[in-house]
C-alpha cells in the first residue's frame, strides 16, 4: 500500500501540486489520469523519489520516504517494479538477457536459479519461446510484455507503468492492461498506472485518480466513473462522441445521442 499525505510539489516558476490525499492499495489497478499538464507526471516522479515533494510525504506501508536515509531509499527502490512508455529494453541483448538484467544486478542467486526466475516470468508473459530472439525481432506489443517480465523478476512490492500502452493499438493494448491487472492479482502488488487510454479507465480502472490543475478533482472505480456527476471529470472521460454514448446508454433516464 502507498499512500499520499497533503503532497505539494512546486518549483522556481511554477506550484504544480496542491494537497494530494489518497491511499493506492495492495493488489489493485491504480490509474492516474488528467489531462496534459494537470500534474500527473510530477505526481508519479514525486512517489518514486524522482522529485521530492515540497510539503507532505509518501507512505510505503508505514515508511515515510521522506524520512528514510539515502542507503533506505536504495533498498526500497529494490522493491518497485518499473515499466515505461517506451519498453527501454537494451538492443543489444536478448530477451533472456534483457529480463535477467536485474536479477545480475542486483540478485545474489546463481546463474542458473537467476535465468529460472527470468524464464518463470517469461513464461507468465506468454514469451518463453523468444528467449533467444532480440528486441529489434521482436513486435512493439512483445517487447511491452518483454518490459513487464522484466520489471517483475525481483518480484517487486510495487509496480509503476508510466502510459504502458503508448504506441499500441487497441488489441495489443488491451492484452497489455490485462496482462498487468492478472500479475498484480496474482502478487498482490500495489500497481500504479499513469495513463490517457480510456479503454484502460473503463477496462481495469479499479482504483482511479483523477488530477485537475494539480488537485485532486475526483477518485473512484470504474464502475463510480459510469455514474459521476462530477462535470470536469466527464468533459475529460466522454470528451468522445462513443464514449458519451456508452455513458448515456448505461444511465438511466438519459437517452444516447443520435
Amino acid at each position: 500500500m502507498i499512500k499520499l499525505e497533503h503532497l505539494y510539489k512546486s518549483f522556481p516558476d511554477k506550484d504544480v501540486l496542491y494537497d494530494i490525499n489518497t491511499t493506492f492499495e495492495d493488489g489493485k489497478t491504480n490509474l492516474i489520469i488528467g489531462q496534459s499538464g494537470s500534474g500527473k507526471t510530477v505526481l508519479m516522479k514525486c512517489i518514486v523519489g524522482l522529485f521530492e515533494p515540497t510539503k507532505g510525504d509518501v507512505i510505503y506501508d508505514s515508511r515515510s520516504f521522506i524520512s528514510l536515509s539515502k542507503r533506505e531509499r536504495t533498498l526500497l527502490r529494490r522493491e518497485m517494479g518499473m515499466i515505461f512508455q517506451s519498453a527501454a529494453l537494451f538492443d543489444s541483448m536478448s530477451v533472456l538477457e534483457n529480463v535477467m538484467f536485474p536479477l545480475d544486478m542486483f540478485s545474489d542467486d546463481n546463474y542458473n536459479e537467476r535465468k529460472r526466475r527470468a524464464e518463470f516470468c517469461l513464461d507468465r508473459v506468454g514469451l518463453l519461446d523468444a528467449i533467444n530472439k532480440y528486441p529489434g525481432e521482436i513486435s512493439g506489443g512483445m517487447q511491452k510484455r518483454v518490459a513487464i517480465a522484466r520489471a517483475i523478476v525481483l518480484n517487486p512490492k510495487y509496480l509503476f507503468c508510466d502510459e504502458p500502452n503508448s504506441g499500441l493499438d487497441p488489441k495489443t493494448s488491451l492484452v497489455i492492461d490485462n496482462l498487468i491487472h492478472s500479475i498484480t492479482h496474482d502478487f498482490g502488488m500495489t500497481t500504479i498506472i499513469n495513463t490517457h487510454d480510456m479503454n484502460s479507465v473503463m477496462g481495469i480502472g479499479e482504483h482511479i485518480l483523477y488530477i485537475y490543475k494539480g488537485r485532486n478533482e475526483w477518485e473512484g472505480t470504474k464502475e463510480e466513473v459510469m455514474s459521476s456527476n462530477n462535470e470536469r471529470l466527464n468533459s475529460f472521460i466522454f470528451a468522445s462522441d462513443l464514449f458519451r454514448k456508452v455513458k448515456e446508454a448505461n444511465t438511466p433516464g438519459e437517452r444516447p445521442a443520435q
